[in-house]
């Protein structure tokens, strides 16, 4: 028997808090060599504008999880067909024998995941005190960026940019109510650069959004909207001026354009990649070692945060007996 977990069942069993403890594990097992994850398999659907994705890895040691997410991303989603712009689905298997354990929605799963890693980046990269948030973009992503931020530090306001102005305007309204945190939408986008800790980027821009000469010393950076290599959100000198730590170095190498774009145009080199995320979590190189240093976290994401959430959902619900039980 394998269950059928829906988009509402996962987010009854999976929070914030619990989705960064458990990403934060992941990426520790990942630095000490327990993660099996193949680069994931990418289609382009030029056709209609889109990505199809296969990710899957095992994650030895306690977690001792595998599953494969199948997710596709299609920017024009939301005008066009009022649908999401990344829709997934994920297949868990027991490790023990390959039998399927769960098929379950992987849409509100990858938004969650995401928003807990760069929580996790947050925790070891920005500076101890920072409270001020600017967001770019307004869509799903970014409301778990936002609220993985505030789950690892006192955050007092949040500023959020969006080419749509009305979209920013409801992401402020539905976050300050969900938060408690006071969020404004802001019609420039210096205006979520200048004077904000932690800036988190999380649009389907293919160009830069935003000027590198405007970060100031200290400020921290989490770029995840961009995973192909010719787009990217984060502009040359942003990268060349920042620490980057990228999510793992192979994949961002492979499929970052913030980091591909500035290589080809010879600003930086591989070396500048300072280390990968679980090589921080797990003790290996220090994160923040100063007050002024700019940090950047890059991810393109990682099919160990898809694994290791989604088996801390199956145990919830098999505890909570959620789901529908089916034989395929």
């Amino acid at each position: 028997m394998a269950l059928l977990l829906s988009r509402k069942d996962v987010q009854n069993l999976l929070g914030m808090p619990d989705a960064i403890r458990i990403v934060e594990e992941a990426f520790k097992q990942l630095a000490l060599g327990q993660v099996l994850m193949p680069q994931r398999s990418v289609i382009h659907v030029g056709a209609h504008g889109g990505v199809y994705l296969g990710m899957p890895a095992y994650i030895g040691g306690d977690l001792d999880a595998l599953a494969i997410k199948i997710v596709s991303v299609y920017a024009n989603n939301p005008a066009k067909h009022q649908l999401p712009t990344t829709i997934g689905t994920l297949l868990l298997n027991d490790p023990r024998t390959g039998a399927p354990l769960a098929v379950m929605d992987a849409g509100y799963l990858t938004a969650v995941r995401t928003g807990a890693v760069s929580g996790v980046a947050t925790k070891y990269l920005a500076r101890a005190n920072a409270a001020r948030v600017g967001v770019f973009g307004a869509g799903v992503q970014a409301r778990t960026q936002l609220e993985g931020v505030c789950a690892v530090r006192k955050i007092r306001s949040a500023a959020v940019y969006d080419s749509d102005a009305s979209r920013a305007r409801e992401f402020a309204q539905e976050m300050s109510q969900r938060l408690g945190v006071s969020v404004a939408a802001v019609p420039e986008a210096r205006a979520a650069v200048e004077g904000m800790d932690v800036i988190l980027t999380a649009s389907s821009a293919g160009q830069p959004i935003f000027d590198g000469a405007w970060l100031t010393p200290g400020q921290h950076i989490n770029g995840v909207g961009s995973h192909s290599p010719k787009a990217r959100e984060l502009d040359t000198a942003t990268i060349v001026r920042s620490k980057v730590v990228p999510d793992l170095p192979d994949a961002c190498l492979a499929e970052a354009g913030d980091i591909l774009i500035p290589l080809s145009e010879g600003a930086i080199t591989k070396a500048h990649l300072y280390a990968g995320l679980g090589e921080i979590v797990a003790g290996l190189k220090p994160g923040r070692v100063n007050e002024h240093e700019i940090t950047l976290f890059k991810s393109v994401g990682l099919a160990l945060q898809d694994v290791a959430t989604a088996s801390f959902v199956y145990k919830k619900a098999i505890e909570t007996r959620t789901g529908v039980e089916f034989t395929f």
